[in-house]
């Protein structure tokens, strides 16, 4: 892709904020529809007792839209109120941590919120995107491309990780090939519902990091939950990705396990095509847990947002 090519490179973005997250809501897999937002419910669903359960308790929680419960659910209690402190204190983000692009979610609020963002964002998608197709194509491809290099490279994912995201780019890929992502008619109420979800959020996108540390990790992700909900709506609305139906075809199964540990098959259809991967599962204080949750969780302590 040519340096000066900027056109090419404003296409490269949007679709990568649109792949990575899609990518981002199916974490339980490794990690009917939902009409709209659902607010964020209190859950006493309890943690993994089972193996394969440490997967099946997180799928449910992202179906049921509840960030917090997936994030309570992912660790053992004592890590989640140390997570808990590091938010309210700056020093961690985790779970936002396991969606690409995280680092620009508070820039995404802020770019939804502005006044009138949905006329601005469709005014640019007029001039940059629409009607075309050829070159959201290549782009796609490119980022395909790009994605599978940096997850090979990137030493934070494991092996099984590897295998399983790269998997995953390619069924996102396929399907971003075949939507109508060139169509104004479909990105003025993809754009116009997402800027009205953020502004609903009440989360201060220009305050960043602060306002996530204001809030703290419970808050936070509560209020997040009905955005991603709504975006996950459009997604499957406008162009035809539906990230429940992937969530709702998991099955998991257990191919080994010695004592606290485990190594668990996920299988599930994404975007039409089959997904076949690893995982492996821990177990601490008799609940089990996706062991590299726990692991990125404990590194998010150290290494601060």
């Amino acid at each position: 892709m040519p340096a000066g090519d900027a056109s090419t490179r404003y296409r490269c973005r949007a679709l990568a904020l649109c792949l990575g997250l899609a990518l981002g809501c199916l974490p339980a897999c490794q990690r009917g529809p939902v009409p709209g937002p659902v607010a964020p419910q209190a859950t006493a669903e309890a943690a993994a007792t089972r193996p394969v359960d440490a997967v099946y308790v997180l799928r449910d929680r992202l179906l049921a839209r509840d960030g917090a419960g997936f994030a309570r659910l992912a660790v053992p209690p004592a890590l989640h109120a140390q997570l808990e402190a590091a938010w309210s204190q700056g020093e961690s983000r985790w779970p936002l941590d396991e969606l690409p692009l995280d680092t620009h979610i508070s820039r995404m609020l802020v770019a939804l919120q502005a006044p009138q963002a949905d006329k601005a964002l469709m005014t640019t998608f007029r001039r940059q995107f629409a009607h075309a197709d050829k070159d959201i194509d290549q782009a796609v491809r490119t980022l395909v491309v790009f994605g599978g290099e940096y997850v090979q490279k990137d030493a934070g994912y494991s092996e099984e990780e590897r295998a399983h995201i790269t998997q995953a780019i390619t069924a996102l890929g396929g399907w971003a090939l075949s939507a109508p992502l060139a169509d104004p008619k479909r990105a003025r109420p993809f754009f116009s519902t997402l800027a009205a979800a953020a502004v609903r959020s009440g989360i201060d996108g220009k305050a960043g990091n602060a306002a996530f540390a204001a809030l703290g990790m419970t808050q936070s992700l509560n209020r997040l939950s009905p955005f991603f909900a709504t975006l996950l709506a459009q997604l499957r609305l406008q162009y035809g990705l539906d990230v429940d139906a992937a969530l709702r075809s998991l099955h998991v199964s257990l191919l080994r396990q010695t004592g606290d540990t485990a190594e668990l098959r996920l299988q599930y259809t994404l975007a039409g095509t089959h997904i076949d991967a690893l995982a492996p599962a821990v177990r601490v204080d008799g609940h089990w847990y996706l062991a590299n949750y726990l692991r990125r969780a404990e590194q998010s302590l150290q290494s601060g947002p």
